[in-house]
């Protein structure tokens, strides 16, 4: 389904692992966008990063759907 708005991660336990694992993909590109800022990495690998991390988060939509488990939109808190 389209993405109309943030979701918070979850949708059974497979779904929970790729964010899991998006979530290091992520951790991975933010040091590897430090390197590519020093010249020292090759800018294919940073996309490849960035790619992977898109994919893993797909995936995980995917298998949510798959399973019929609701998306959780994320609310901003109120400021009380």
């Amino acid at each position: 389904p389209q993405l109309t708005q943030f979701i918070l991660p979850g949708g059974g336990l497979a779904s929970c692992h790729l964010h899991v694992a998006r979530t290091s993909a992520r951790a991975a590109e933010r040091r590897a966008a430090s390197l590519l800022g020093q010249g020292c990495l090759d800018p294919t690998v940073f996309r490849y990063l960035n790619r992977l991390s898109d994919f893993l988060f797909a995936g995980a939509r995917f298998v949510s759907h798959q399973l019929e488990q609701p998306e959780v939109p994320y609310k901003k808190p109120s400021r009380e």
